[in-house]
């Protein structure tokens, strides 16, 4: 390291406790400032592919998560109504073989609390809960920040991890309210006991149809079937990620897909289905001042149909350590984050946005020439996941 740094991070979500746990392994003084008075999380699965768990090796975090995981042997996209499988991408051996680290369903309580128990073994006093950003203030010193209760902090850079609805970014960019996608996801968590004993393997599993798509996998080592249902519902006005909705209505949306989809829905506890907006914004021509930059969903937020939104965040985590780590100069470092960063989020976010087509085709036969053209396996292998963000160049930007 040239220049140890005193860094101020708004959010305490997967992003915001990767950079902190990162930034603190690597000798920086890091604060991390989380509005909610606890941190938590509803209930939901995360995939975490090698781009991502080559870092949380670094951390030396991925034993203790791997151990709590489901590591799946393979991604199933198979037709709603008949489950014909139309394409596959192997995971397991394979992936960790080919790209240098597992691929893991991860619950994402489960990893928060990890990333949190990382951070405080590093710095016992580096976690701020209850403390909601107002504004920043940045000079030629450092940055100030002040909170809603009336008390302020202050350090040489501020990384604004504050999620779709980001205080960092608005201030940045100005006030704009986040792009309605048309989908909504259910999200629900079943438990294995509630299900058959031989329900489903340890995979990946993506139900296409028309207009929808249901993903579906383990979690929490398999304590849990993690299942998201993504539904085109344009008139949907509600916002928030925490919305309860009627199961009566979950159960409409998937009307006619297979009886597995079935027999998940009816094993869900009716009480607990939620179901939230997808948004997302537009693409930012910069993410960084002299001071202050933005990390995971401040920075790109994403429809999840790659399953790369906590990826993202968890890969820019690790470039900016680097950069700090590369650059004496802190704005010359921002700069350099910035452009490894924002054309390869952009290409995820784009990709992710054409996925929302590719799942819901209207025929049996448009979903197969459509995976014939794609090939998703060697599609990914190419560009998403043999990327390494604690090797790549940066030099240039990727994509």
């Amino acid at each position: 390291m040239t220049t140890r740094r005193k860094i101020l991070i708004a959010g305490g979500g997967i992003g915001g406790m990767t950079a902190a746990g990162l930034l603190l392994q690597a000798g920086h003084d890091v604060e991390i400032f989380e509005q909610a008075p606890a941190l938590g999380e509803v209930g939901a699965g995360v995939q975490v592919s090698a781009n991502a768990t080559h870092v949380l090796r670094h951390l030396g975090v991925l034993d203790q998560l791997a151990a709590i995981s489901v590591r799946p042997l393979r991604t199933e996209f198979r037709l709603h109504d008949t489950a014909e499988v139309v394409s596959q991408i192997p995971l397991g051996d394979t992936h960790e073989d080919r790209f240098g680290a597992p691929y893991l369903h991860v619950y994402r309580p489960d990893m928060l609390r990890i990333l949190e128990d990382r951070v405080r073994q590093l710095s016992a006093s580096a976690v701020h809960l209850g403390k909601a950003l107002e504004r920043y203030e940045e000079d030629k010193q450092g940055v100030a920040l002040h909170f809603t209760d009336g008390t302020e902090a202050r350090g040489d850079v501020l990384i604004g991890a504050d999620g779709i609805k980001s205080v960092v970014r608005a201030q940045m960019h100005g006030k704009e309210p986040a792009n309605y996608t048309g989908n909504v996801a259910w999200r629900v968590m079943v438990p294995a006991e509630k299900l058959p004993s031989d329900f489903q393997p340890p995979i990946f599993v993506n139900w296409m149809g028309p207009d929808k798509h249901m993903v579906v996998y383990w979690v929490n080592g398999g304590r849990f079937l993690n299942f998201v249902g993504c539904v085109e519902k344009p008139e949907w006005t509600q916002e928030g990620w925490a919305i309860k909705a009627p199961w009566e209505d979950m159960k409409a949306d998937f009307v006619g897909f297979h009886p597995d989809v079935q027999t998940m829905i009816d094993a869900a506890d009716k009480d607990s289905c939620f179901c939230w907006a997808l948004n997302n914004r537009p693409r930012l021509n910069f993410w960084s001042t002299d001071r202050v930059t933005l990390l995971g969903d401040s920075a790109h937020p994403t429809l999840p149909y790659m399953a790369q939104g906590a990826v993202m965040a968890i890969e820019d985590a690790a470039v900016l350590m680097r950069v700090f780590d590369e650059f004496d100069d802190t704005t010359a470092a921002l700069k350099a984050y910035e452009q490894a960063r924002i054309d390869r989020t952009a290409r995820i976010v784009n990709e992710s946005s054409e996925h929302a087509r590719l799942f819901h085709f209207q025929t049996h036969e448009e979903f197969r020439e459509a995976f014939g053209r794609k090939d998703p396996s060697k599609d990914r292998g190419l560009w998403l996941y043999n990327y390494n963000p604690l090797s790549v160049s940066l030099t240039a930007q990727q994509s």
